[in-house]
């Protein structure tokens, strides 16, 4: 599935737009992790735990929005974004979304000259 942050995909053309898709996830990280995470901001510094968690989440958003754009009849997903936010002090909750369309490559697309 080619999923793009742009409205269009260069050297195709969409067909048929099929509707908005999402993914959505909420993640707490456990106890002995925001304990660790904890710790390690008091020094200053990237948080690991943290980044590890979100890169996951992120993932799994995807996985899930492709998932849905699938089950609509899209091959591609445009102007996919992210949006996240804290649920109490220990839960976050990141969402993929965009538009499910279905594209075919367009023999035309390259050939446009500058003038």
């Amino acid at each position: 599935m080619i999923i793009a942050t742009t409205p269009y995909l260069p050297g195709y053309r969409i067909t048929e737009a099929k509707g908005q898709v999402f993914g959505l996830v909420v993640r707490s990280r456990g106890f002995a992790g925001n304990f660790a995470a904890g710790l390690r901001s008091i020094v200053g510094g990237e948080i690991h735990e943290y980044t590890e968690l979100l890169e996951d989440t992120r993932r799994q958003a995807i996985d899930r929005m492709v998932q849905n754009a699938t089950l609509m009849g899209g091959n591609a997903v445009v102007s996919m974004r992210f949006d996240s936010s804290e649920i109490g002090n220990t839960m976050s909750e990141i969402v993929a979304y965009g538009t499910a369309v279905v594209v075919v490559p367009d023999a035309t697309a390259g050939n446009v000259k500058a003038e």
